[in-house]
């Protein structure tokens, strides 16, 4: 499955357009190296996503070509996140 759709898909980002763009920008590593977003992924590779301030670290679990809403946390498992910034995040203030 392509890097975008699979962004798309799962819902880590909500637009492939989008997750094209991200990918572009060099904001999507996979598994510790930049990625197009027509990489090829597969179950176990690691991504490392870049939401401005915020880098999500998660590794995929289950390919799929379309999920409703609520199975769509299932296709990945989060292993990190963490803040660039020394500030905490509002949730946590």
């Amino acid at each position: 499955m392509r890097l975008d759709k699979f962004l798309k898909v799962s819902r880590l980002i909500k637009r492939r357009t989008v997750a094209k763009d991200v990918s572009d920008q060099g904001r999507v590593l996979l598994n510790g190296r930049e990625a197009k977003p027509s990489a090829a992924l597969k179950v176990g590779d690691m991504l490392e996503i870049q939401y401005g301030q915020r880098i999500l670290t998660v590794r995929v679990e289950r390919l799929a070509d379309s999920t409703r809403k609520e199975e769509a946390e299932s296709m990945y498992t989060v292993l990190k996140e963490e803040f660039k910034t020394n500030e905490k995040p509002p949730f946590l203030a």
